[in-house]
């Protein structure tokens, strides 16, 4: 469970919004076939970063920032 680290139903409702808005973006340049595994992968990185993001809004920047940073290496 990527979000069973966050206790906060505040914290928890956040992570979720943001991985809906984050996978809502990228979904469409994911093929099909890679769809679960990748939106997984998102939810940890959500989780990852919860704690250092004020709001749902820098959550998302942030982990759209560090996934593009990670297809460019």
């Amino acid at each position: 469970m990527p979000f069973s680290s966050l206790s906060d139903p505040a914290d928890i409702a956040r992570a979720y919004a943001a991985l809906d808005a984050i996978w809502n973006e990228v979904k469409e340049r994911i093929p099909g076939d890679r769809h679960d595994s990748e939106k997984r992968r998102i939810a940890y990185l959500v989780a990852e970063f919860a704690a250092m993001a004020l709001d749902e809004e820098e959550l998302k920047r942030n982990v759209l920032l560090h996934l593009r940073q990670s297809a460019a290496a």
